[in-house]
C-alpha cells in the first residue's frame, strides 16, 4: 500500500505535471507582442501615432501615423482616418487617404474610398478602390519618351 513515508523517499512522481509559468512572465516586456493591436470592440477617435507595427480590427476615426512601420487593417475593421505608414495591408474598409512609403496591399475583402499614394500598389481580385491612385516611381522625361517611342514604333 501507498503511504507518506514511501512517497517522500521516492521523490516527486514522474506523472505529475510541472507547474506552468505564465508565458508573459517568462518573456521580457519588450518581447510580449510582435505588433500593437486594436481589437474588434475598440472605437478609437483621434491621432493614433506609433513606433511599432500595428494591426487594427476595430474602428479608428482621425489619423494613423506609423511612418517607419507596417499597418494591417483586418477584414472587420472600419477606418475613417488618414493613414501614413511604411507598408499598409488592407483587408477591411478604409474611407480616407492612404500614404505608404513602400507599398499598399489591397486584399480580396479590401474597400478603399479615398486616395492612395505609394511607390507600389498590389490589388487582389475582389478588392475595391474608389479614388485617385498615385503609384510607381517618377520617371524622367527621357525614360517616358523612350517608352512612348517603343509603343508607337
Amino acid at each position: 500500500m501507498w503511504n507518506r513515508d514511501t512517497a517522500q523517499e521516492e521523490g516527486p512522481r514522474a506523472t505529475q505535471p510541472a507547474p506552468v509559468a505564465s508565458s508573459a512572465a517568462a518573456r521580457p516586456a519588450d518581447e510580449r507582442r510582435v505588433v500593437a493591436w486594436v481589437g474588434k470592440s475598440i472605437l478609437f477617435r483621434g491621432d493614433l501615432i506609433g513606433l511599432e507595427d500595428m494591426a487594427i480590427d476595430g474602428r479608428v476615426e482621425g489619423t494613423i501615423e506609423l511612418r517607419d512601420n507596417n499597418l494591417t487593417i483586418g477584414p472587420d475593421a472600419h477606418i475613417q482616418a488618414d493613414i501614413v505608414a511604411k507598408v499598409v495591408t488592407v483587408h477591411g474598409a478604409v474611407g480616407c487617404t492612404v500614404t505608404a512609403t513602400e507599398a499598399v496591399h489591397c486584399r480580396e475583402t479590401c474597400s478603399v474610398e479615398g486616395n492612395i499614394t505609394a511607390p507600389r500598389l498590389a490589388m487582389a481580385d475582389g478588392a475595391v478602390v474608389k479614388g485617385h491612385v498615385n503609384a510607381g516611381g517618377q520617371r524622367s522625361a527621357g525614360a517616358a519618351s523612350e517608352t512612348q517611342l517603343k509603343a508607337v514604333g
